[in-house]
């Protein structure tokens, strides 16, 4: 595109200018009237066919056709409605070089498209080219700087409007308050704000918006009551505020007091109690709305999809497909977290072809919804795909990536991304950080690793936190360092949180370490008395030792403080449907040909050599009701489903609640072997890709 642009540039620099304020031109040879041309680029225009308007109009003004504001103006709105900062730098071009005296609004136009959708340089020339800029253009390239996080030179450009004699209007100021918010000079902003020789309802607004968003609720609430005329704007911000900061009654509250509401109202409440746990307030008032728009869908399916809700986000989004209204870019960037998080990737796909129908494929939030989304249900290739695809990657970008390689167990990849964001200068936060250390600490690089956290305060002053010293300890104790750990935790300058004493107690799981592992849970009994999952992993530490008076222990000391065992779930998609399997499950339709499923393949592996691990029987039972009770783990009644109701061939993908165990990793294996499928499995940890007997994991995990 840019290419095309400078040869056009230079074809029209070599045109002559005689016959330039004619009306008549000769377009390919042909007599053509100005009036014929401009009603032609506006016709192509209205159809959406930008680049074929501009190319008439730039063939037409060659060839001495003078081109009228009215039609200037009208492509320069279809730049502006598209996107269309190429097809606007053409029009910028022909506007100087043909001398035509343009208006101030097409100017100021021009100036929004750039400062808008184009680079705040090309923004500036336009503002400097400007015979008599107005306030409005003025306060459109102020508004620019402060929104990209410039407010030095939002503020320089406000003092020299003044010097020129321009008085700023209340949107000007509106534009700097909101800069200076926008990057937490929120004093600043009040001192801006008390000089103002004249405030009204937008620079009010702007104040108590910022310092809402700021997370000083109390300082807007002081002016939210100082405020003279307060309108539904100043109501919606201060609720807003409360929402953000936890304080849900607070915006309820002021929600019910409201002289009256309006559907972005509605939206700060739902987005409010979704942020702070309460989905089914939120899903309250969203069914009980008059009228919704599209924020209010999007905000009720980020609410379900950000509480783990996903079956209910995708049901809400099938839902506002059959209304008229159109997702938008967040919209999507909200619902992609569901399918990653159930691993439904078929209607993941399906959504990736609306997406490019639309035309969001190289909107930034949504292409880092779609490289998590394929990273979550195994497919690394299609999310790099989307990643090398990206005209513009953000951390977040770079982090999703990394983090795609990492849980998949390639480690390896996912530091050679690292190594490029680091060369492209992109500088990694504290995200990145977690995703480079699982990526050491599923592919075993304990060295690199230590290496990595090290060079987080040394060259990037990231402080560590639970996050960072949690995927130490899971480093250091999966490769059998377990008192290498153990000291680590001890020197943490922070006080262990659950995360790390599960950790540790997981790799402790591993390596049969009974001494540490009792440690380590009776730190996470006192930590989280209600967490089940401790007390199975130290039974399962015992039950591999043989240490069955321990187990009962473990399991009165459950009953006595009345700690419920969260079961293990594993789901799969079959034919755009996701199912899912609980442990033991009886209550499928199809069960007993699961299970006469099941047995048929334990048949055959045995013949191939696999013995079940009974270490994974919980239960002091004969060795044959153990076996039993290992054939109906969740995952394996998925996987036995997904073989009956799957094309051969064609892969198995199980997504599981709870770290998989010794004996289902073990069976999945020899199962990979025999139906010649490749299963993906995502457990609690990571991926394991098992194809011809192997597994991604290297039986590392």
């Amino acid at each position: 595109m840019v290419q095309s642009f400078r040869k056009k540039m230079a074809l029209f620099s070599t045109m002559t200018m005689t016959g330039i304020n004619s009306k008549q031109g000769n377009v390919n040879g042909i007599g053509i009237h100005m009036s014929t041309v401009t009603k032609e680029a506006r016709r192509l225009c209205k159809q959406g066919r930008l680049k074929e308007a501009v190319d008439m109009l730039h063939r037409g003004i060659g060839s001495g056709i003078r081109v009228d504001s009215d039609t200037y103006c009208y492509l320069l709105q279809g730049c502006l409605d598209n996107k269309a900062v190429a097809e606007a730098k053409l029009l910028h071009f022909h506007i100087i070089n043909t001398g035509f005296q343009i208006h101030t609004f097409i100017w100021n136009k021009l100036l929004f498209i750039y400062a808008k959708h184009g680079t705040l340089a090309d923004a500036r020339t336009v503002l400097d080219q400007m015979p008599n800029p107005n306030v409005v253009s003025w306060t459109v390239m102020i508004a620019a700087y402060a929104r990209r996080g410039d407010s030095q030179e939002a503020l320089a450009l406000f003092q020299l409007m003044k010097q020129r004699g321009i008085q700023p209007n209340q949107f000007t100021y509106a534009a700097m308050l909101a800069g200076y918010t926008h990057n937490g000079r929120v004093d600043d902003a009040l001192k801006l704000f008390r000089e103002m020789p004249e405030k009204n309802a937008v620079s009010w607004n702007a104040m108590i918006a910022g310092f809402a968003q700021n997370g000083f609720v109390n300082e807007a609430l002081k002016l939210f009551q100082e405020m003279p005329h307060r309108n539904v704007i100043s109501w919606n911000s201060m609720i807003t505020g409360y929402a953000l900061s936890g304080q849900v009654d607070e915006a309820l509250k002021l929600f019910q007091e409201m002289p009256e509401r309006d559907v972005i109202s509605s939206n700060a409440m739902i987005a409010g109690y979704s942020q702070n746990g309460h989905v089914d307030e939120a899903a309250k008032l969203f069914h009980r709305m008059p009228e919704r728009d599209v924020v209010s869908w999007t905000a009720m399916i980020a609410g379900y999809a950000q509480n783990c809700y996903f079956e209910e986000a995708l049901e809400l989004f099938g839902e506002l497909l059959r209304t008229c209204l159109k997702p938008n870019s967040d919209t999507f960037a909200c619902i992609l977290p569901a399918f990653a998080n159930l691993a439904a990737l078929e209607h993941g796909k399906k959504l990736h072809e609306s997406i490019i129908r639309i035309g969001f494929q190289y909107d930034v939030f949504v292409d880092n919804g779609l490289i998590d989304m394929y990273a979550k249900c195994g497919i690394v290739e299609s999310a790099c795909k989307v990643f090398e695809k990206m005209p513009k990657r953000s951390v977040v970008s770079w982090t999703a990536m990394i983090g795609g390689y990492a849980m998949n167990g390639l480690g390896i990849e996912a530091l050679k991304v690292f190594k490029q964001m680091q060369l492209s200068g992109t500088n990694p936060d504290a995200v990145t950080f977690v995703g480079v250390l699982s990526a050491c600490c599923h592919a075993g690089l304990v060295y690199d690793g230590c290496q990595y956290f090290d060079s987080m305060t040394k060259n990037y002053n990231i402080t560590p936190t639970m996050e960072h010293y949690c995927c130490m300890v899971d480093l250091l104790g999966r490769a059998g360092n377990l008192e290498e750990a153990w000291d680590f935790i001890d020197r943490m300058p922070i006080k262990p949180g659950p995360s790390v004493w599960g950790s540790l107690l997981a790799s402790c799981r591993i390596h049969n370490n009974i001494e540490l592992g009792k440690h380590a849970a009776e730190f996470l009994f006192e930590l989280e008395p209600e967490n089940g999952a401790p007390y199975v992993l130290l039974s399962n530490i015992y039950a591999a030792a043989g240490r069955w008076d321990d187990i009962e222990k473990v399991r009165r000391l459950m009953k006595d403080k009345k700690v419920k065992k969260d079961p293990g779930h594993s789901w799969i998609e079959v034919n755009k449907q996701v199912y899912a399997f609980l442990v033991e499950d009886r209550s499928h339709p199809l069960m007993q040909k699961i299970c006469d499923n099941l047995e048929k393949l334990s048949g055959q592996m045995k013949e191939a050599g696999y013995v079940p691990d009974t270490r994974f029987a919980l239960h002091d039972v004969d060795d044959e009701q153990k076996e039993q009770s290992l054939c109906h783990h969740s995952e394996k009644l998925a996987i036995a489903f997904g073989l009956m109701n799957t094309s051969p061939g064609t892969p198995i993908r199980i997504v599981k609640n709870l770290r998989v165990c010794g004996d289902c990793h073990s069976a999945t294996k020899f199962i990979s072997k025999i139906v010649q499928r490749e299963i993906v499995v995502r457990d609690a940890s990571r991926y394991h890709h098992f194809k011809d007997g192997l597994c991604s994991c290297g039986d590392y995990w």
